[in-house]
């Protein structure tokens, strides 16, 4: 079997259910496990990701508001590859290359197409789902069921320790910087786990803009940064958005040092199997006294 993973999570989990082997192309932002790098990349962003948030922000409404797609699909090299499962997403057009990318690529194809595996992980039920998916599409679902099982009694070890916690801190997790917003889809679920009481974006729905004066209103007692697509230092590189705000240094979670950089990119962001890594940076941070996971420095640092 030939596969073409176009999505970074769902790279991850075809890696988990032990088909690297069968991985022949994948995204551009496809980096893990490191084995796969030297896999053909067969999509490009239609734009330059090095600006700023706001600029990047700006380029990305702009490209949807004419109605096109963020990202390229090189539809030469997935000929070349000729898959046999094809793997993409329906959730965010923003965030990976969709299933309508896929098509528009497909479209002059002559001859056999390759089985297309949309996926769509709103939540954890739904990133369970896919899991099953790409394991049925893949002929190891017995892998697929046991994968989800042995993430779920991860998950549950943590919540355990944590449901019946009597102080949960509040929590608002930051997505992207300028313009704000916070994380939707499953993070609210991921800090109801990891015993916090989340303040913005409800589970299961896209990630919202926020305002700064409801942040401030809401005075978290810690702040989570982890733009989607980002790692630690190029958080950093974007705090002084924050930072320059007047309020910024009156509110508690700043005053309490309880402002968390995270790497978006290799965990929060990502709907696969180490949605529970970022789980347990989270119960870590914000239970310093009940987990010890050691991901500091690699998954987190403080602000």
């Amino acid at each position: 079997m030939r596969i073409v993973s176009l999505i970074a999570s769902s790279t991850e989990i075809v890696c988990e259910l032990g088909l690297e082997s069968s991985l022949v192309g994948r995204s551009h932002e496809c980096d893990y496990p490191h084995l796969i790098l030297s896999l053909p990349q067969t999509t490009e962003t239609k734009f330059p990701t090095t600006g700023t948030s706001p600029e990047i922000d700006d380029l990305i409404k702009d490209i949807v508001r004419r109605g096109l797609s963020v990202y390229r699909v090189d539809e030469e090299k997935l000929k070349e590859l000729n898959p046999d499962v094809l793997i993409t997403q329906i959730q965010c057009e923003v965030c990976a290359v969709s299933e309508k990318d896929v098509k528009d690529a497909l479209c002059n194809w002559l001859g056999s197409k390759p089985e297309i595996v949309a996926l769509n992980p709103g939540g954890l039920k739904e990133i369970w789902d896919d899991i099953r998916k790409i394991a049925i599409a893949t002929d190891v679902p017995e892998r697929g069921e046991a994968l989800i099982t042995r993430l779920q009694n991860r998950m549950s070890a943590i919540r355990d320790k944590t449901k019946d916690l009597h102080h949960k801190p509040t929590v608002a997790c930051i997505e992207w910087i300028e313009p704000l917003m916070s994380a939707g889809n499953w993070m609210p679920e991921l800090v109801e786990r990891a015993g916090g009481i989340n303040l913005f974006g409800r589970a299961g729905i896209h990630s919202p803009y926020m305002k700064w004066e409801d942040l401030v209103a809401q005075d978290p007692e810690v702040i989570y940064v982890m733009p989607c697509g980002w790692g630690i230092e190029r958080a950093r590189s974007e705090m002084h958005y924050l930072t320059s705000r007047k309020e910024w240094s009156t509110l508690r979670a700043v005053r309490s040092g309880r402002v968390y950089l995270c790497d978006g990119n290799q965990y929060f962001n990502r709907p696969g199997p180490r949605v529970v890594e970022s789980l347990e940076i989270m119960a870590e941070t914000l239970h310093s006294d009940l987990f010890h996971f050691k991901n500091e420095g690699t998954g987190w640092v403080r602000f």
